[in-house]
C-alpha cells in the first residue's frame, strides 16, 4: 500500500476529475470541512451530507466523505450546533472527518452523473445533451528550415501543443521557399547582411490550448534557429466538447414506453416514490435523453434533440402537463412528436446514486491505490413511504 495521501492531495485528484470551473455559478462545490494536511485512508461516498451518512463514516473509520449534494449551498451567517447543518459541521470536526462536494461539476463531467445514468439504462452512442464548449484552441503556424522542423515539433509538443484526443505530437508540415534580406545589424542564422536569401522551409502547424499560448510561443522562439522567426497564432472556432449537461443515446432496439419505464425502475435504487411515466404505454421508445437530478428546466434542449423519452427527476406539474398536452395535440394532427418526448420521472437521489461506484473506483485509481473507499447504500431520499391511490366512484 502506498503512503496515504493528504486531504489536499485527495482534493486535487477530485478537482481534476470534476473541475470546479464546471459547476454552475450558484453552486458551492469543493472542500467544505477538513484539514488539508490530514492524512486520508478511507473515503465514504454518498449522495447527501446527512446525519446518517456521518454516523456511517464514523462506524467505518472514514477520514473523508465525498457527497454529491453540498451541505452549505445557501449563504450562512452561523454554523451554531443548534441548527441541523451547524450540528453536522461540529460533528464532522469532532470526528476528524472531512467533507467534499462534487455537484453540478460532477453532473457535466465525463464520466459523471449523466454518464452513469445512461450506462445503467444500456444506452448506446451516448453524447452530451447540451454540450459544453470544448477548450479554447490556437493553431500555431511556424516557418522553419526543413532540417530544424523535427526539433521544433518536439519543442512545441513538450510545451503542450499537438495533443488531439489519444494522440500526441500531432503536426502537419509542407515545404516552400522563404526569402528575406538581413539588415546590416542583424545576426542571421542563414544568409548575409544586405543580400537576398532564399531558404527551403517547412510550414509546421500544431494545435494547442489557448491557455498554453505563451508557453508554446516561448518554446518556439527558443527552439527556432532564426533570430526573428516567422509565425502565426490563429484562434480556432469554438467546438462542442465531450462534457456537458445530460446525455443523449439510443436503445439497442425500440421498446414500448411501459417496458422502458420498467427498465428504468430496475436500474435505479429503490425509493418510496418509485418511477412514474407520462405517455402512451405502447408508444415506441428508441432515442433517450437522461439528466440526473432536477431536469424540467431543460425541456427545450430535449425537444431539440428529438429524443423519444426524457428520464429525469423532480418534474413539476405544469411543465410536465404542458409537455403531455402538446404531445396529444401532435398525435391528433398525425405528428407524433419527436419534438415532444414521453416523460419518465424518478426520485432525485436515485438518479444520482448510480454515479457513486464509478467515482469511488476512479478515486482509488487516481491515487494509486493509496486509499480505500466505500459507497453508502443508505437511502437518503427524504420520502420514506408510499401509498397507492385507492380507486373509488367519482374519483377525478
Amino acid at each position: 500500500m502506498a503512503d496515504h495521501p493528504t486531504l489536499a492531495q485527495v482534493v486535487e485528484a477530485l478537482d481534476r476529475r470534476y473541475p470546479p470551473s464546471g459547476a454552475e455559478q450558484w453552486d458551492r462545490v469543493g472542500l467544505v470541512v477538513g484539514d488539508p494536511a490530514a492524512r486520508v485512508r478511507h473515503v465514504l461516498l454518498a449522495v447527501d451530507p446527512v446525519l446518517d451518512v456521518v454516523e456511517e463514516a464514523e462506524r467505518r473509520g472514514a477520514d473523508l466523505i465525498v457527497t454529491h449534494h453540498p451541505l452549505l449551498l445557501r449563504g450562512v451567517h452561523s454554523v451554531a450546533a443548534s441548527s441541523a447543518k451547524g450540528a453536522l459541521v461540529h460533528r464532522l470536526i469532532r470526528s476528524g472527518i472531512g467533507l467534499y462536494a462534487a455537484h453540478t461539476n460532477a453532473d457535466v463531467a465525463n464520466p459523471g452523473v449523466a454518464d452513469a445514468l445512461a450506462d445503467a439504462l444500456g444506452l448506446l452512442d451516448v453524447r452530451p445533451l447540451l454540450a459544453a464548449p470544448g477548450p479554447a484552441l490556437d493553431k500555431h503556424v511556424v516557418f522553419v528550415p526543413v532540417e530544424a522542423a523535427n526539433r521544433l515539433v518536439d519543442a512545441l509538443s513538450a510545451a503542450g501543443a499537438g495533443a488531439l484526443g489519444e494522440y500526441s505530437r500531432c503536426a502537419w508540415t509542407s515545404t516552400g521557399t522563404g526569402t528575406f534580406i538581413p539588415s546590416d545589424v542583424a545576426s542571421p542564422a542563414i544568409g548575409t547582411a544586405g543580400q537576398i536569401a532564399e531558404v527551403v522551409e517547412a510550414r509546421v502547424e500544431m494545435i494547442a490550448p489557448r491557455s498554453r499560448r505563451a508557453a508554446v510561443v516561448a518554446a518556439m522562439r527558443a527552439a527556432h534557429p532564426y533570430e526573428e522567426p516567422a509565425f502565426d497564432v490563429l484562434e480556432q472556432a469554438g467546438l462542442p466538447g465531450g462534457t456537458g449537461t445530460g446525455r443523449l443515446g439510443r436503445l439497442a432496439a425500440p421498446e414500448p414506453l411501459a417496458v422502458f419505464a420498467a427498465r428504468v425502475a430496475a436500474a435505479l435504487p429503490p425509493t418510496a416514490a418509485g418511477v412514474r411515466y407520462a405517455g402512451d404505454p405502447d408508444g415506441s421508445v428508441s432515442s433517450v435523453a437522461v439528466l440526473g437530478g432536477s431536469g424540467d428546466g431543460f425541456f427545450d434542449a430535449v425537444r431539440a434533440s428529438g429524443a423519444d423519452v426524457y428520464v429525469t427527476a423532480d418534474l413539476r406539474h405544469h411543465p410536465a402537463s404542458e409537455a403531455r398536452e402538446q404531445a396529444l395535440v401532435e398525435a391528433a394532427t398525425g405528428r407524433r412528436a419527436a419534438a415532444t418526448p414521453y416523460l419518465v420521472d424518478v426520485a432525485h437521489s436515485a438518479s444520482e446514486w448510480l454515479w457513486l461506484p464509478g467515482a469511488a473506483a476512479t478515486l482509488v485509481a487516481d491515487l494509486g491505490g493509496s486509499v480505500t473507499t466505500h459507497v453508502s447504500t443508505l437511502r437518503t431520499d427524504p420520502w420514506t413511504g408510499h401509498v397507492a391511490s385507492p380507486t373509488f366512484e367519482g374519483a377525478p
